[in-house]
């Protein structure tokens, strides 16, 4: 969680909101792409919703087969 604090602060949210609803906007929208968006390095360079779709798509194939 730390880390994901840092990458937060370092690289999306540059800028001062205006107000709390400007704030939560901001944290949602950065955490969307740091998800969605962003490739991480321990992960192969795969986005971490690619990976837990991958996770979840095989695990439900395997459940299938048995």
């Amino acid at each position: 969680a730390e880390r994901v604090n840092g990458i937060l602060k370092t690289e999306f949210l540059l800028s001062r909101p205006a107000d709390l609803e400007q704030a939560r906007k901001m944290v949602r929208e950065s955490i969307e792409i740091y998800n969605r968006e962003r490739p991480h390095q321990s992960l192969k360079y795969k986005t971490p919703d690619a990976v837990h779709q991958a996770f979840y798509r095989h695990k439900s194939v395997n459940l299938c087969q048995d």
